[in-house]
């Protein structure tokens, strides 16, 4: 929802707005709370709507007759609601639980099957919870969020918590239900629409943060109070433990279960995106107890006896000699800190080497598990505690150099499920087995392309810095370098998230199949090579990750591969303002570009929705030094209408509750104002992900590709 201040102000100067207009196109009224299209903000507002309506009409006409949508969706949907995909679970007791969507479920079912059963072609499963039969009861389209499943130690049952949101938002509402019964609870934990998270204490007691009225919200609009609530008592009379500044980014619970199963409350506090305070809440009513740790670090797990945390910055332990890095994995015991509330000793557990990041810990039974980056593919290492107290990693031997994950990992169990997966390779589940280390394959997926010709090199190229910029090419080999081929360019740069050589079967289906090739730029601002690889292009030294990416632009025409008319480029959330960066900053090197739910507007985007959460990322408007930064690169406030564009494609949605649809609406209409050709579209559900289910995301990339194809093709 809007903040207050600007919906009363769109109402009382909406009018003053449209006469201004008729009398002036100054484009500088973008950089003033005057903005001309603020109504745009007004996520259900008539006239907004209207204005949507409208401009989806008109690009799904246009989209949808052309001849090769009706196939490029039919083959999506195929791909996406096929039977014939991993079904990853969580192993529970004697059951493995599973998410699941295909043609028939198309919001999904959540369902169960013995672990014998797991490990055969083909599993049986028992439907614990229909969603669509609960979407089609309730009159709501849910979307399946997760679920949190606590077990009693005493009793051997299992508690769980379902998250649904309406049409894909990250507002959710929890449920408790008893999965034996495969029943909602009557009577049970139940919380109303809100932004908000929830961790089990006990059978009886979850630590929840959620939006309470009152003033109860971070600017960025979650939680900043946590509260202790007991069964069979209302929410509102909940015991509050933990309470957070309003400036906060958000407070969230989460829990350290020891080796006697004592569970200990705890809360993490938010203070920026990037930096934290985290509390260990005693169970005795006493005062919070912070953690002396450096600002910016993660506490990874707790593995024998050990809390382990990932640091983002150079930090020395006061009292200690010794100093750790930025990107090091670190370790000390809880106990003596449980007694003290003094720090104790800290030891190094792993230092990533210039070409390795650290991605997080996964602990299991006997064992904790580390995922790393090391040159952009995946690896995993087990980490080897010694007797001396110094700490020691093996790699776990992997089918190749892709993309990897760990899948599943409980302390409870010995079995760990892990993911494989590269540009040619579809998804592989293995099995690691933490006594034996025995690694073997459960399921592997056949084919959704023909890889037959394809080949994946891995690039260098120079940014305008100096800094080597890797990327990944796949292409037809023996193709000529031409400048010819049809290229898609996909990237993100933001958050320390890693853009790794991941299976796309709709690309490879739709694009590489028919002789395009397709590029992953592994720019600044990502993961890929540890904090400083992020940190490197933070606010004002945001142009990094442009000059980053018009880098790989550039290397990709210069070899040969591609032209600039046969290039496209493609990313979404922060990666579509990248797009919108790069529709201004570089129109002359591409010629198709494809902005998913973009952030565009970069002088009040932290006044909308999740935005004032991101000002670590991106800068803050309010301050000169930032605000004048973000000026020179907000899309929204480049736009010239005397300029020459490629013609975009605007994805984005009215359901999306973390990324405001006004950003793409308001570029849009600026194309629509200039009379310069764009496409758009609005889907009226779905979420940040633009699609709320399998179906909708069939649409939505088929009307991609085909706007593509035109582009590149044509």
């Amino acid at each position: 929802m809007l903040p207050k201040l600007w919906v009363l102000t769109s109402l009382v100067f909406f009018a003053l707005y449209q006469n201004l207009m008729a009398q002036t196109d100054d484009p500088d009224l973008r950089f003033t709370d005057q903005d001309p299209l603020i109504w745009m903000e007004e996520v259900e507002g008539a006239r907004a709507l209207q204005w949507v309506r409208e401009q989806n009409e008109k690009t799904l006409t246009d989209l949808q007759s052309d001849p090769r949508f009706a196939k490029y969706e039919s083959e999506a949907k195929e791909i996406l609601t096929s039977k014939e995909r991993i079904p990853y679970g969580r192993i529970r007791g004697a059951y493995v639980y599973n998410f699941w969507q295909d043609d028939k479920n198309v919001r999904g079912l959540w369902r169960r099957t013995t672990r014998e059963s797991y490990a055969t072609e083909t599993p049986e499963w028992e439907t614990i919870l229909d969603f669509d039969e609960l979407a089609e009861k309730e009159g709501k389209n849910w979307v399946y969020k997760g679920a949190s499943t606590y077990r009693d130690k005493d009793t051997d049952r299992y508690f769980s918590l379902v998250s649904l949101s309406d049409g894909g938002k990250d507002a959710i509402v929890r449920r408790e239900f008893d999965i034996e019964k495969k029943e909602f609870v009557d009577q049970g934990f139940r919380t109303p629409e809100a932004k908000q998270s929830a961790s089990w204490l006990g059978p009886d007691t979850l630590l929840i943060g959620t939006d309470w009225g009152d003033d109860s919200l971070t600017e960025s609009g979650y939680a900043r109070i946590l509260k202790r609530w007991q069964r069979g008592t209302p929410l509102e009379d909940a015991e509050t433990v933990i309470e957070v500044q309003k400036t906060d980014v958000a407070v969230w619970p989460f829990t350290i279960e020891l080796e006697d199963g004592t569970i200990l409350a705890h809360a993490m506090e938010a203070d920026t995106f990037f930096t934290s305070t985290n509390w260990w809440l005693p169970d005795d009513g006493s005062e919070p107890v912070k953690y002396p740790l450096p600002a910016k670090s993660e506490i990874d797990g707790y593995y024998r006896g050990h809390l382990l945390v990932s640091l983002k910055e150079d930090w020395q332990p006061e009292g200690q000699d010794e100093k750790f890095s930025n990107g090091d994995l670190i370790a000390f015991e809880l106990e003596p800190f449980l007694q003290t509330k003094k720090l104790p000793h800290v030891s190094l557990v792993f230092r990533p080497s210039e070409t390795q990041a650290v991605n997080y810990v996964a602990v299991a039974k006997d064992a904790a598990l580390l995922s790393i980056n090391d040159n952009v593919v995946g690896r995993i290492l087990r980490l080897e505690l010694g007797e001396d107290g110094s700490w020691n990693t093996r790699p776990v031997e992997l089918p190749g150099s892709g993309q990897t994950g760990i899948a599943f990992s409980d302390e409870e169990e010995d079995v760990v499920f892990l993911n494989y997966e590269d540009f040619l390779t579809p998804d592989s589940l293995l099995q690691y087995d933490t006594r034996s280390g025995e690694l073997k394959t459960l399921k592997s997926l056949p084919p959704k392309f023909d890889p037959s010709g394809l080949v994946v090199k891995q690039h260098f190229t120079e940014s305008k810095d100096g800094t080597r910029i890797p990327y990944f090419v796949v292409h037809k080999e023996g193709i000529p370098f031409d400048g010819s081929t049809p290229t898609l360019l996909y990237s993100y740069g933001g958050f320390q998230i890693s853009m790794r050589p991941g299976y796309r079967p709709t690309t490879g289906k739709i694009w590489l199949e028919n002789g395009g090739a397709y590029v992953l730029a592994n720019i600044r601002g990502g993961g890929e090579f540890g904090p400083a690889w992020h940190q490197a292009g933070l606010k004002t030294n945001r142009q990094r990750i442009y000059d980053d990416f018009i880098s790989v632009g550039e290397a990709v025409v210069k070899s040969g591969l591609t032209s600039p008319k046969r290039l496209g480029i493609m990313g979404g959330s922060n990666g579509g303002l990248l797009m919108g960066v790069m529709l201004n900053q570089r129109p002359d090197l591409w010629n198709a570009v494809v902005v998913q739910v973009p952030l565009l507007d970069m002088l009040r985007y932290h006044t909308l929705l999740a935005g004032a959460s991101w000002v670590d990322e991106y800068g803050s408007p309010e301050v000169p030094e930032e605000r004048a930064f973000l000026e020179k690169i907000s899309p929204y406030h480049n736009f010239k209408s005397e300029k020459e564009y490629p013609i975009p494609f605007f994805v984005t949605s009215t359901k999306d509750d973390r990324v405001h649809p006004a950003h793409a609406r308001k570029l849009a209409k600026l194309f629509e104002e200039a009379g310069k050709p764009f496409l758009y579209y609005e889907n009226i559900d779905g979420g940040h992900s633009a699609a709320a289910n399998q179906n909708e995301r069939a649409k939505r990339t088929a009307l991609e590709f085909v706007y593509l194809a035109r582009q590149l093709i044509d």
